[in-house]
């Protein structure tokens, strides 16, 4: 059976600082998450009559095994083909609409995490043109990801996990990351003071978050608001 939806109301000073806010608590990335507006907000007059904007945020489940105590049963490989040939036709169609056709797209499964109960795919795209697909701060990839992902789900009856890269990009992100990550925490172990990263989106918040999760003498959190949200790398006592 399905994995429970999980589902939160947050609130901020901006539709934008709400599911930034969303974001943080459920630990996930913007495109794995439905949003619907609640409430838009009020800066009222003069500071009177003013109302924080809301959201709710609702987590796309994943699928799980189908019972408690028996193992999960392996994916077939030629329904992994088969997803595999959908996510690739999907992409090259988006990237034709972008004006991207001299492209070649390398798919595979991403190495499991130790926490990962599925395997996302991973489709790279690589050629000429892949630099105006990472937008800034790989704000353009992330769409594309989403409409990608979308359009697959459809196709095949359920969500799909997967992940679009463009020249290796995400990859090379989250592996520098990972090492700002570890060498922030070594500063912070050595002088006893706390570390403010610069502000990030919530996906590569995530990263620092969980690379120093399991930390012994150090532990993070997020402060500030909207695109000004940043990582704290903090002493733990």
């Amino acid at each position: 059976m399905a994995e429970m939806e999980q589902a939160i109301e947050a609130t901020g000073a901006s539709i934008e600082a709400a599911i930034e806010a969303g974001l943080e608590r459920l630990g996930v990335a913007r495109d794995e998450v439905e949003i619907e507006v609640l409430d838009e907000g009020s800066q009222g007059m003069f500071g009177l009559g003013a109302r924080e904007a809301g959201v709710r945020l609702t987590v796309e489940p994943r699928p799980v095994s189908v019972a408690m105590n028996e193992p999960e049963l392996p994916v077939a490989e030629e329904d992994k083909e088969y997803e595999a040939q959908v996510a690739e036709g999907a992409l090259l169609e988006l990237l034709a609409l972008m004006g991207i056709d001299k492209v070649q797209i390398d798919t595979r499964r991403a190495e499991p995490a130790e926490d990962e109960d599925e395997i996302p795919l991973v489709l790279d795209v690589r050629g000429p043109d892949t630099e105006a697909l990472i937008g800034y701060k790989g704000k353009t990839l992330a769409a594309l990801q989403r409409i990608t992902r979308l359009i697959v789900g459809r196709e095949l009856g359920g969500r799909t996990w997967l992940v679009v890269d463009a020249g290796g990009y995400k990859a090379r992100r989250e592996k520098a990351l990972r090492r700002l990550a570890l060498r922030m925490a070594e500063q912070v172990e050595r002088t006893d003071h706390t570390a403010t990263l610069e502000p990030m989106p919530p996906n590569e918040r995530r990263i620092i978050h969980v690379t120093l999760r399991d930390h012994r003498h150090v532990t993070t959190k997020s402060v500030g608001e909207g695109d000004r949200r940043k990582v704290t790398i903090v002493p733990r006592y």
